[in-house]
């Protein structure tokens, strides 16, 4: 393909300057990030005999799902309504995500090598060289590598999008139903995956998602007016979806299965579950959308932790690996369960609150929040 894009056809279709803000995309991020957070604390303090803390572990397995549909919404969309070449777009966008990838995945790494060294210099240079390539530097850095794996398929998605119109809803079936075929296959028989090692890190793990992002990006506006007519049956929806989620994982551990593997991200009814929430997420968006006022503090806050959400969730596990280190699991030994859980995903938050805050005002800005350093300007001397 071309790497002119300015064929790509607008949602509107009229090419405007620049893309309209969807504050209810805003929302979506924030709450979608505060759950990231939420797996991963939980995971680290919950007691292995807990059933209620796995329950909601259960819940908050949705993200990774939901994190790549919302990227790919906000990519797709952003470049159907204002095409630019390709070779401009990618430069961009893998300066904005490569390299906060790069800057976190040493930070993790030498961290963690200082704190048990073993092996040389080169020994230690070339494995983090693997974990650069495979995403392993640290347990959440797989999200931006596949978000990289995205960028480079933005010409063959906006292709599928433009040759399925009028097809869509078929797309997506046939795409949700190959997701959970190959979900069950990673949970149940994944000796039949030869990159079951590497799901995580694999775009074909997550297609479904990233093919309903693009989808939805594409009818923008008829999705949004549904989802503002419609949230008590959205409302509706995420709570069966809910639930008929918890029988699932109760079920699993009834049948033998351990808590953890019982609600495990590779369930395949957590493929469901991330499109209720997704649904439901976009619903309160909505709703935030249509009683923002702007100017006002709680529109300040909502676009400042929008703009911080990424910063934040690059540093969030910085903080809680630190906070289970210090003292020799002080924290650990002073808090009992379950408001482990809550302690620690408070300090969890406003530690990475503070890292992404003060980073965004310093030139640090784009390695270590992914947002360009935008330098403030002196108000001019009388």
């Amino acid at each position: 393909m071309a790497d002119d894009t300015r064929a790509a056809e607008p949602v509107s279709g009229t090419v405007r300057r620049k893309a309209l803000h969807l504050y209810e995309i805003d929302v979506v991020r924030i709450l979608t990030f505060a759950c990231v957070i939420g797996v991963h604390v939980t995971s680290h303090t919950v007691a292995s005999n807990d059933v209620a803390l796995y329950g909601l572990l259960t819940l908050l397995h949705f993200t990774r799902e939901v994190f790549f549909a919302l990227s790919s919404f906000v990519l797709i969309y952003s470049y159907l309504q204002k095409p630019v070449p390709l070779r401009k777009f990618w430069p961009r966008r893998f300066l904005l995500v490569g390299v906060p990838y790069v800057v976190w995945s040493a930070i993790y790494f030498w961290s963690s090598t200082l704190r048990s060294p073993h092996g040389t210099f080169l020994d230690m240079l070339g494995r983090f060289a693997i974990d650069l390539l495979s995403g392993t530097a640290w347990y959440h850095l797989y999200f931006l590598l596949v978000t990289m794996q995205v960028y480079l398929l933005v010409p063959v998605i906006l292709w599928m999008v433009r040759k399925a119109r009028g097809h869509h809803t078929r797309l997506l079936v046939i795409s949700g139903i190959v997701q959970l075929i190959l979900t069950g296959i990673y949970m149940y028989h994944p000796q039949w995956a030869p990159w079951n090692g590497f799901k995580d890190q694999f775009f074909v793990s997550y297609q479904f998602f990233i093919i309903l992002g693009a989808v939805c990006a594409d009818h923008q506006k008829v999705l949004l007016d549904w989802v503002r007519t419609h949230r008590r049956l959205i409302a509706l929806i995420t709570a069966l979806t809910a639930i008929v989620t918890i029988g699932v994982y109760l079920l699993q551990w009834m049948l033998g299965l351990k808590l953890y593997q019982s609600g495990t991200p590779l369930q395949p009814i957590e493929m469901v579950w991330a499109v209720a929430v997704g649904l439901g997420f976009l619903a309160i968006g909505s709703f935030w959308a249509e009683r923002r006022k702007a100017g006002g503090p709680l529109a300040k806050a909502v676009e400042i932790g929008s703009d911080r959400s990424f910063g934040i969730f690059l540093s969030h596990p910085y903080v809680l690996w630190v906070l289970t280190l210090a003292g020799n699991g002080w924290l650990a030994k002073t808090v009992p369960t379950p408001w482990l859980t809550l302690v620690a995903y408070i300090l969890v938050l406003l530690g990475a609150i503070i890292i992404a805050e003060v980073a965004r005002r310093t030139p640090l800005s784009l390695p270590l929040t992914g947002r360009p350093y935008v330098r403030r300007k002196k108000p001019a001397s009388s």
